[in-house]
């Protein structure tokens, strides 16, 4: 994670301000721009724009810009410069955490928030998590014809039978749940994440390296190289998958032994508008807003009563439908949350060697 000085009234200052402007981040001008929620971009801030944003907004009775991409470094300077100009923001789970230990995010507000109907899973008091995906194993179909696709990480790291090129995520997260059942480990024993079950994911990462042909850093990537065939197997947002299927029959997906997690929304220190970001959250929670995910069939809905509702059709892409979260481990979040910032240079010595 990128670090900041906090900018202080001194000579200093100006390198400060430069150093923020090279991340995007201006002079906060609270009353002069719109209410600003940031997603990562693609199928998920597509589905949350029309889902949650829009009908919000109407509903709420003022304006919301929808942006993209979710970048930690640029909430930490946005923050730290106090200046900031995001007002909600869809992040990862782990960044709840990260985020809460680094000052970095406000507390929701539970008086306007109204959780009640969620599980406690999805609920924290810096986040709460408000639409479900998963990583998955996607592949090209024209390397596994129907039927002959991996249906675990233990065949994603078999390049015997599974011929061809890798893709992965850049970072620990994910890899080393992967990694760790791939190596036979059952998922109850995933976690916590000990410091010798680290060293074991990273070895067991090392192993597939060599076939390993882009560490991808952005959800778009995996359905592209896939469809184009440049790779024959990556691990993947589900979302991202099932967009793509949409419009091509190249790609496609497994849910068994894919890692769930959920779409969290957390609302950066400082902002000007925190009570609108407690009130649009609270929107997104509601049933009203969780059954327009169904009929979209990218991201499902965290909200019991809403999945419920689902048809069979929309039941099958859904990753808590009972068919397909039973084959799948749940991440969790605050062990991720740690392994990924204790063992950062680890991994990244590993990618490098």
């Amino acid at each position: 994670m990128l670090t900041r000085r906090r900018l202080i009234a001194t000579a200093g200052a100006a390198a400060g301000v430069a150093g923020t402007a090279a991340l995007g981040v201006r002079p906060a001008r609270a009353q002069g721009r719109p209410f600003t929620f940031v997603s990562w971009g693609g199928a998920l801030s597509a589905t949350e724009k029309e889902a949650f944003m829009d009908p919000a907004s109407k509903k709420l009775g003022f304006p919301i810009a929808n942006t993209s991409p979710t970048a930690y470094a640029k909430i930490k300077a946005m923050v730290e410069a106090k200046a900031v100009e995001w007002d909600l923001v869809d992040v990862g789970g782990r960044f709840i955490f990260q985020g809460r230990n680094q000052g970095l995010l406000e507390e929701i507000d539970y008086k306007i928030v109204d959780a009640s109907k969620l599980d406690k899973g999805w609920v924290t008091p810096h986040g709460v998590f408000t639409s479900i995906g998963a990583t998955v194993i996607a592949w090209n179909t024209k390397a596994f014809p129907e039927g002959k696709g991996p249906k675990s990480w233990k065949d994603f790291w078999n390049v015997k039978d599974f011929p061809g090129a890798r893709g992965l995520y850049n970072v620990l997260y994910y890899n080393y749940e992967a990694a760790l059942l791939a190596a036979g480990l059952k998922r109850s024993e995933i976690y916590p994440a000990t410091d010798e079950k680290v060293k074991q994911a990273i070895a067991k990462c090392r192993e597939l390296k060599p076939h390993v042909k882009v560490w991808w850093t952005a959800g778009a990537q995996p359905p592209q190289l896939l469809s184009s065939g440049e790779l024959a197997m990556s691990s993947a947002w589900s979302g991202r998958i099932l967009d793509a299927k949409k419009e091509s029959t190249a790609v496609d997906m497994t849910y068994k032994d894919g890692i769930a997690w959920g779409n969290a929304y957390v609302v950066p220190k400082g902002t000007p508008h925190k009570d609108k970001a407690m009130q649009v959250i609270n929107y997104a929670i509601s049933e009203e807003a969780q059954l327009r995910l169904l009929p979209l069939g990218t991201y499902g809905p965290v909200l019991g009563s809403a999945a419920a509702k689902a048809d069979p059709y929309q039941g099958r892409k859904l990753v808590m439908h009972p068919d397909n979260i039973k084959d799948m481990l749940i991440i969790n979040e605050e062990q991720a949350a740690l392994y990924s910032t204790k063992h950062e240079e680890a991994w990244k010595k590993f990618q490098l060697g």
